[in-house]
C-alpha cells in the first residue's frame, strides 16, 4: 500500500510540477521563495495523501500553493514589532534594538532596557486579553501563528489581526518612551 501512495505522489509531481512551479514563480519575487513554497506544497501533499484522499488533485495543489504565497506575502509585509524600535532617520538617536538585545551591561543600557520592559508590560496590560495573548505568544514566546491557531481554535487571520492591533497600540505607547529617551 505505501508503494502505491508513493507512486501516486510521484505521478502527481510529474503531472503538475512544471505548471505549478510556473504559477508560483509568477507570483513571488525570487526563485528561492518559489522553491520554498513548492517544497511546502509537496510536503503537504505527502502528509494529506497518508490521511485522506484528494478528489481534485490539481485544484487542491493550486489552492495550497496560493495559500502559501499569501502566507509568504503576509510574513514579508507584516511589521515586526522590533523593527519599530529602529525606525528613525536621526543618526544621533540611540539604537534601541542594539541596547535591548546586546549582552553588554552598562548602566545606560540596563536603565533603558529596564525602562523599556517596564513600559512594555504596562502597555500590554492595557490591551484586551485576546490581543495580549497573541502578541506575547507570537513575539515574546516565538510561537508560530499556526501553532497558536491549533491550540486556541482561532482562525490564523483573526490572530494576525489581533496582533496587528496590539502592535499599533504598543508602538504608540513606546513612541512616548522613545521620545523621552531621545531628548537626553
Amino acid at each position: 500500500m505505501p508503494k502505491e501512495k508513493n507512486q501516486r505522489i510521484l505521478q502527481t509531481i510529474r503531472s503538475y510540477g512544471k505548471g505549478l512551479m510556473g504559477f508560483i514563480r509568477s507570483r513571488v519575487k525570487s526563485d528561492e521563495d518559489a522553491e520554498d513554497i513548492m517544497q511546502d506544497v509537496w510536503y503537504q501533499l505527502t502528509a494529506i495523501v497518508n490521511s485522506e484522499p484528494i478528489e481534485q488533485t490539481g485544484a487542491w495543489l493550486y489552492r495550497v500553493a496560493r495559500n502559501r504565497i499569501i502566507d509568504k506575502h503576509r510574513k514579508k509585509t507584516e511589521s515586526l514589532f522590533e523593527d519599530s524600535l529602529a525606525d528613525t532617520d536621526d543618526e544621533d538617536a540611540p539604537d534601541f534594538r542594539a541596547m535591548l538585545l546586546t549582552e553588554a551591561k552598562t548602566p545606560e543600557t540596563e536603565y533603558i532596557r529596564n525602562m523599556f520592559w517596564e513600559q512594555l508590560f504596562r502597555a500590554l496590560e492595557e490591551l484586551p486579553q485576546e490581543q495580549r495573548q497573541v502578541f506575547v505568544s507570537h513575539e515574546l514566546d516565538s510561537i508560530p501563528f499556526q501553532q497558536i491557531a491549533d491550540s486556541t481554535g482561532e482562525n490564523i487571520q483573526t490572530l494576525i489581526t489581533r496582533k496587528r492591533y496590539a502592535v499599533l497600540h504598543l508602538r504608540k505607547r513606546l513612541k512616548q518612551l522613545y521620545e523621552e529617551i531621545n531628548e537626553y
